[in-house]
């Protein structure tokens, strides 16, 4: 059964970046879509939750601002009530959230970095597991869903250094395992390796340090790219084929079809990066 007509989707962190152009792409099908973040008002870069949530609206959808900390679990919880008790169902959740510390993308060892990169376990490996897990109820509510959770080759390659990596290994192999759970219920979970982004911060980095970033930038995907993809599976009517595993965006937009806003077809940087990670069949309740 394929999600094709009034769906209802949460997407975390969605303020702007990556979780902001999913939304819009979502939104743009429809749907009814809840934003999360924390961003009220705008500061150093572009976008709020509200912002967001009145584009999907313009674009024809129905967009829910919600502001929440996805560090504080109440708050989570709080997000899931308000959306069973608007919306009685959840088809499409998407764990976006995700903190960027000072000092990130820096070159050098991990002990001569910020020790606050630590907080990326906070809000992005373990904001993942606890909305997924609020989510699940609503979820497993009628028959078929899908989970997606955003990643990227730093899952498989060093990029960042070992806090970013460990981050993005545990979503991926979160989703694994939550696919497992999800299986007798017809929910799908994915781990999404998104390319280079064509995102507010990330367009600030490639005019910052153009050298090191050059090669990537001239291949980056809009945030939207990811959402499209993520609508087309969901749409699939054999979505449950792919459940378990770790896909590379740009990969599953050329086997379903789906392009860039500019009509391009973003390369896959396997060959560079990596393999997304294989799992093992055997279940141990």
């Amino acid at each position: 059964m394929g999600l094709t007509e009034n769906r209802v989707a949460v997407v975390t962190g969605a303020s702007r970046g990556a979780g902001k152009g999913i939304a819009l792409a979502l939104g743009e099908t429809g749907a009814t879509v809840y934003v999360t973040g924390r961003t009220r008002t705008e500061s150093d870069l572009p976008g709020t939750v509200l912002a967001t949530a009145e584009e999907i609206t313009a674009r024809g959808g129905t967009g829910v601002p919600v502001i929440c900390d996805h560090s504080d679990d109440a708050q989570v919880e709080a997000l899931f009530k308000q959306v069973e008790r608007e919306s009685g169902t959840l088809d499409v959740l998407v764990n976006n959230a995700f903190t960027i510390p000072d000092g990130l993308a820096s070159k050098g060892p991990f002990w001569e970095k910020p020790l606050a990169l630590q907080s990326m376990f906070d809000v992005g490996m373990r904001s993942a597991y606890v909305a997924s897990y609020y989510a699940a109820p609503l979820l497993i509510k009628d028959d078929g869903g899908l989970v997606v959770n955003t990643s990227s080759f730093g899952g498989r390659c060093y990029m960042h250094g070992p806090a970013y990596g460990a981050g993005k290994a545990a979503v991926d192999k979160m989703a694994h395992d939550m696919a497992v759970d999800f299986k007798p219920h017809n929910v799908a979970a994915i781990s999404l390796w998104m390319g280079l982004l064509k995102t507010e911060r990330n367009k600030a980095l490639f005019e910052g340090v153009p050298d090191r970033y050059q090669s990537f930038a001239a291949g980056a995907e809009t945030p939207e790219f990811s959402g499209r993809v993520i609508d087309a599976l969901a749409r699939h009517p054999d979505r449950m084929r792919w459940t378990g595993q770790v896909l590379i965006g740009a990969e599953l937009g050329a086997e379903l079809g789906v392009v860039d806003t500019d009509g391009s077809s973003p390369r896959s940087h396997r060959a560079m990066l990596g393999d997304p990670p294989t799992y093992s069949d055997a279940v141990v309740d």
